[in-house]
């Protein structure tokens, strides 16, 4: 997908720059605390030790924290732009190494071009880091530095631009041979590049079971022969008997085309001159040696891949290296060796054979996948990843010698992996995969703001919706050109001028008639925007409703409820919160509308906002919430709760529900079950329903503003068609996460039902 140049400026310059922080694990609060974390009480790991070294990884982070170490002499495809220009890559890839595989990373610029000062730098810091991943230093003194270090450290030293390239397409390689029906063996393999990822791509292929004498290898001053005498040690290995006069030549018959080097060298004709079922990965970015467009044009029969995300079979490093360093750290290998490599590299293999889950068909925009020449490697979010490979080099790090904490419970280890990776919290994600299945048409009634114009931007590139934008159509429309937008990427309706203003009008003046409304104010109240975008809701111009940037949130809820309504079945509309915090999902409500609900409204509540939990595949653990629990404080209140429980457990005996409790029992599942062991709720409760509206808004402010919780919402439960409040102080990716949700909720059989 792309993105402007602005748009990747503004997300690594708004808000806090860059894109790391570090945030304690422990807390520091009081003074107690204080002593614990420094003086006096940090002495006592200190001295345990140093009676015993290896405590290190008992009380210190050492054992999942990584160095993301660069000198800036081979950035990306920006070559050699120092380490400050470089810096920005390797908080990404800071970024990279804890979305995937939770480990925790400080990026390290070294300012320095020489050999031996990298070495020496990188070597003082092994009593800080578990392993040491260097990243864009250039060839060929890349290859020393990794060489010299991997000898004289004692954690996993990896040049992740050498070695993740060549495991990631190396099981790609193996998978696309089996499918062309030939053997690594007698495949003959051309090279366009002789770097490091091209030097350890090849290194890998022969560990895997091609020839050395079968690969023919570019440079920049052609081919690479044994009659040449300007080859360093390691593009030697693979100079050859024979010599080629030109790429041209070399692809006449092979097999195999590897391109890592500059785009667009490879044409048509010479995919056309190469052997039967020809497979050719094109992984210069971000123009690959020939297109993927051109390539499959060329031949019907091929079989290809670039590193781009944009077409099949990407080959990118992310499916390598969270999860190598993960299985090293995990067994505190002191390297990373080749058999590790090769570990993961069949590991990669073999995953791309199993069926794939409809998780990651969902995160993919509902496009299937299955073995064969379009899916070759495994998908870049797919969670599985982490749970096949990291197990896999630490059983090779085991295997081979190199680990000190050897792994003894397999299905353990698995279980603590995924847990890791709180692949849950991808809630926002996946409800815009999902909404990418079946756009829907949003109404922005606040069309003329910059924040909505960008969001609906966002939004009609994304393919989550199809945006409408309410207000001013010369204003909209000034605003979108200035934005450097597209016009036709926008539905901008004017109430002014809109041919159905009238019709929405009279319609109104029918529900409202007998509400006080007359046809004249009607006429009048239809121009203001959320009243407008309220009834485009309800006479189906459009599937939902995202508003409140501008306004009080009653100013949006009250227009909605008054043309939309409330879903048939159901007595009242209530707020919900997404309240997200250390990877663990949290549903509040009611905590925007109902003041103080009854019993019957609360358990109406705690029923759609489970129903809401199932939308976002979660299965709901529902804790109705008040000042006692199960009946030690007998007052109004705690049996207006207890009464509400009573009720959604006759309504819908299929939910897992209990109450009254206090807030506590709910989240804290060995308190519950200590204490409680009567209890229906086991485990810890992930639906928390609020006995009034102030204990829900208090709670889920508090947790916005006092914690690093991501809270998200307020999302609206029980209208009759999707309407959502944004908060004022909302960004843009806010309005987009609550488009997609919008668009979900329109998708839904309750919605599609009316």
């Amino acid at each position: 997908m792309s993105v402007t140049k602005e748009e990747a400026l503004n997300y690594h310059s708004q808000g806090r720059k860059g894109k790391i922080e570090v945030i304690p694990s422990k807390p520091c609060y009081t003074a107690r605390e204080l002593s614990l974390a420094y003086t006096p009480g940090v002495a006592e790991p200190c001295r345990e030790i140093e009676k015993n070294d290896d405590d290190v990884y008992k009380y210190t982070a050492k054992g999942n924290l990584v160095a993301v170490i660069s000198n800036g002499t081979a950035v990306l495809g920006l070559g050699d732009i120092g380490p400050h220009a470089g810096k920005p890559v390797m908080e990404g890839k800071g970024v990279l190494f804890k979305r995937f595989a939770d480990i925790d990373v400080f990026d390290i610029e070294l300012k320095t071009k020489d050999t031996n000062e990298v070495i020496r730098a990188v070597e003082l810091l092994e009593p800080t880091f578990g392993g040491i991943n260097l990243e864009d230093i250039k060839a060929p003194e890349c290859f020393e530095i990794e060489e010299r270090l991997i000898e004289s450290m004692n954690i996993p030293v990896f040049h992740d631009d050498q070695h993740g390239t060549a495991i990631i397409s190396c099981a790609a390689l193996i998978n696309a041979a089996e499918i062309a029906g030939k053997k690594l063996a007698d495949l003959r393999i051309v090279v366009s590049g002789a770097g490091a990822a091209a030097i350890s791509c090849c290194n890998l292929y022969v560990m895997a079971g091609a020839k050395a004498e079968n690969i023919a290898m570019f440079d920049t001053k052609g081919h690479i022969h044994k009659k040449r005498t300007d080859l360093n040690k390691y593009k030697d290995k693979y100079a050859t008997d024979k010599a080629y006069s030109s790429l041209d030549e070399a692809m006449i018959n092979a097999d195999v085309f590897i391109g890592l080097s500059k785009g667009n060298i490879v044409s048509s004709e010479m995919v056309k001159s190469m052997a039967k079922n020809p497979i050719v990965f094109a992984m210069a970015n971000p123009d690959p040696e020939i297109t993927y467009d051109s390539g499959v044009a060329a031949r019907n029969d091929i079989i290809m891949a670039t590193g781009r995300s944009d077409f099949p079979n990407q080959v990118n490093n992310v499916l390598g290296f969270p999860f190598i360093f993960r299985g090293a750290l995990d067994v505190r290998a002191t390297k990373i060796n080749q058999e590790m490599k090769m570990a993961a590299t069949m590991a990669l293999s073999s995953l791309a054979k199993e069926k794939v889950p409809e998780v990651v068909i969902n995160a993919y925009g509902g496009k299937e996948f299955s073995y064969g020449p379009e899916y070759i490697i495994p998908k870049p979010f797919d969670p599985r990843v982490l749970w096949y490979v990291a197990p896999a080099v630490a059983k090779a790090a085991m295997d081979t010698g190199v680990a000190r904490k050897p792994i003894t419970d397999w299905s353990e280890y698995k279980e603590e992996l995924q847990e890791r990776l709180g692949f849950s919290t991808e809630i926002v994600r996946v409800m815009v995969h999902k909404a990418q299945k079946s756009p829907k048409k949003i109404v922005y009634p606040e069309g003329e703001e910059e924040k909505i114009i960008r969001a609906a931007h966002s939004v009609y590139l994304e393919n989550i919706a199809k945006p409408i934008l309410v207000g001013s159509e010369i204003i909209i429309k000034e605003k979108v050109v200035e934005l450097g937008y597209e016009l036709n990427q926008f539905e901008i309706v004017d109430p002014e001028t809109y041919t159905k203003t009238d019709e929405y009008a009279h319609a109104l003046y029918e529900k409202r008639q007998r509400k006080g409304m007359t046809h004249r104010d009607a006429h009048v109240v239809i121009k203001e925007p959320n009243y407008f975008a309220s009834m485009m809701v309800e006479l189906g111009d459009a599937d939902a409703l995202i508003g409140g940037l501008t306004y009080h949130y009653p100013q949006t809820i009250r227009p909605a409820l008054q043309c939309i309504g409330v879903r048939k079945g159901l007595n009242v509309v209530s707020g919900m919160y997404i309240v997200i915090v250390k990877r663990r999902i949290f549903f509040f409500a009611d905590t925007t509308v109902n003041i103080d609900p009854n019993p019957e409204q609360l358990a109406e509540i705690a029923i759609t906002t489970a129903d809401a939990a199932i939308a976002f595949d979660i299965q709901p653990k529902i804790a109705m919430l008040s000042f006692s629990n199960f009946g030690s404080t007998v007052y109004p209140q705690t049996l207006k709760v207890a009464k509400a429980t009573e009720i959604v457990k006759k309504l819908r005996p299929d939910l897992m529900v209990d109450g009254e409790m206090q807030a506590d029992t709910a989240v804290v599942a060995e308190r519950l079950e200590a204490e409680f062991p009567f209890s229906t709720l086991k485990g810890s409760a992930n639906v928390l329903i609020f006995p009034t509206l102030e204990a829900g808004n208090i709670a889920y402010k508090l947790f916005q503003r006092l914690t690093d919780a991501t809270v998200i919402g307020p999302i609206i439960n029980g209208m009759k068609k999707p309407v959502h409040v944004i908060q004022r102080g909302d960004t843009v990716q806010d309005i987009i996460n609550i488009s997609a949700i919008a668009v979900v909720d329109a998708g839904t059989a309750n919605f599609k039902q009316r």
